[in-house]
């Protein structure tokens, strides 16, 4: 009996990685569909118009409304968020803070998207002093429009988008490494593409 179940229990535990890694990705007709984890479908395509939105932002200096269509004609970093002031958000946000002329330079609208109220954002955002402003997606209505929120969590998954001149996605990074420079890197990199088109 033991040298029955020893194979099998070998088996599993080898298949193992191989189940989960399958299990992050579902196939329908041979194409590779996205983590189920994410609701991938709703991720607008890079060259694709970028979804609209008409929100409350928060800045040092107060509230004021923040309309995608309003900031045609400049390069607008989203950078979807889960909550303020808890740790990787603070390292990220920081980070924006801290090497905006690096990573983004002139010219460039940063707009930090959380499910956080306008009150908390102003209060961050004066705290902070950043020198961005914070949109409040209280809903997710925004993150949902982008593909960006958590799979059954009140959250915003932490994803990042660069919206061209024409209004069109440029670039995305659907899981954005707060911690990794070469997240950094890789948007610094697209912001001063998107300026140059």
């Amino acid at each position: 009996m033991f040298r029955i179940m020893k194979f099998p229990v070998a088996a599993m535990l080898l298949a193992a990685p191989i189940c989960l890694a399958q299990a992050q990705t579902t196939s329908m007709g041979g194409m590779k569909m996205a983590p189920a984890t994410a609701e991938m479908s709703t991720v607008p395509d890079v060259g694709a118009m970028a979804p609209d939105f008409t929100a409350q932002g928060a800045s040092m200096s107060g509230t004021h409304e923040v309309s995608l269509k309003a900031l045609r004609g400049q390069v607008v970093v989203l950078a979807f968020y889960p909550l303020d002031r808890s740790s990787g958000c603070t390292h990220e946000m920081e980070k924006f803070r801290d090497e905006f002329s690096t990573i983004f330079g002139s010219g460039a609208t940063v707009l930090p998207i959380s499910e956080d109220s306008v009150a908390s954002h102003v209060g961050w955002a004066r705290d902070a002093k950043f020198p961005f402003t914070l949109v409040s997606d209280t809903k997710g209505e925004i993150a949902g429009q982008y593909g960006s929120m958590m799979t059954g969590r009140p959250y915003a998954s932490r994803t990042v988008f660069v919206i061209g001149k024409d209004g069109k996605v440029t670039y995305r990074n659907m899981k954005f490494g707060a911690l990794d420079q070469h997240a950094y890197d890789d948007l610094s990199a697209a912001v001063a593409k998107a300026k140059a088109e």
